[in-house]
């Protein structure tokens, strides 16, 4: 999995394998040579149980309807570090997003990336300008059920929709008081997922991508800190994920989305399927 010249590669390995293609295609790519406020009718006071709180957050989203996010996803191997950023918005009741993803410059500044467009679809991931042979008219479709990780990372961005389902599997949840978020007051609940729980707690279109990654990572716990609102919107997510990235070094993703402008119309149009590509998609090299 990766971001950069190879975005996508489809996996039958382990998650470390995975990490260390992420490393390949964004970090040497990339760095070589580096040493609002919303609120909905659905509102509802927040549920006194912290780890309730955090488990409904995935179905408080959906009753609220769609909001804007941004993305970032902060990978690190060794003593090198990119982040990948991301902006768009989601529809949750049809589970359907669109993201532009950008990618940073390379080592000396010099080289722009163009954004990648990222549709977002109950198991399936398409990008356009994908580039490593991809004409610029044509889409990329992803199939995430056969991605190690579940395209939790893959992308560059954690799917807005998954990033909350994921906490359906919440477990050792505490309340860490609150923090102003965007000007939003929330409250920080702190605590770990438990990847095979939340596959199978997780609504049907996400339970496929979720069962994934359960089975493909070697470590079954991810780290969270999440900040919710009076009306049990998640305004901020942070999930740390972690692989391992050969015998003597670790890879580490932090994966960080807001949520914002809920409540507003959103469009997501998939691509027709002559607008899907349909050759081979190049992959790193080793």
């Amino acid at each position: 999995m990766g971001v950069g010249p190879a975005m996508v590669v489809q996996q039958h390995g382990s998650a470390a394998a995975s990490a260390r293609v992420v490393a390949a295609a964004a970090v040497a790519s990339v760095v070589v040579g580096v040493g609002g406020c919303g609120g909905g009718a659905a509102g509802g006071e927040r549920n006194a149980d912290p780890t309730g709180t955090v488990r409904g957050a995935a179905d408080r989203l959906v009753r609220e309807g769609s909001s804007q996010a941004r993305t970032s996803m902060e990978m690190a191997s060794g003593g090198t570090r990119v982040t990948i950023h991301g902006d768009g918005v989601y529809d949750y009741r049809k589970g359907l997003g669109e993201l532009r993803v950008r990618l940073p410059q390379d080592a000396a500044g010099d080289e722009e990336h163009r954004p990648i467009t990222e549709l977002l679809a109950p198991g399936a991931l398409y990008m356009k300008n994908r580039g490593a042979g991809v004409p610029a008219d044509k889409w990329v479709r992803v199939d995430v059920t056969t991605l190690t990780d579940g395209n939790l990372v893959t992308g560059g961005a954690t799917d807005p929709l998954a990033a909350a389902e994921l906490l359906r599997g919440a477990r050792n949840v505490t309340e860490r008081g609150e923090t102003d978020i965007a000007g939003v007051r929330t409250r920080h609940y702190k605590g770990d997922v438990e990847l095979s729980v939340a596959a199978k707690a997780a609504s049907a279109e996400r339970r496929g991508a979720l069962e994934a990654a359960a089975k493909g990572f070697r470590k079954g716990r991810v780290p969270f800190d999440v900040y919710v609102d009076d009306e049990g919107l998640i305004r901020k997510v942070v999930h740390r994920f972690s692989f391992a990235n050969g015998p003597e070094k670790d890879f580490a993703v932090r994966s960080t989305t807001l949520y914002r402008g809920f409540g507003k119309p959103v469009k997501v149009r998939l691509p027709a399927k002559g607008d899907i590509f349909a050759g081979k998609v190049a992959e790193p090299g080793p």
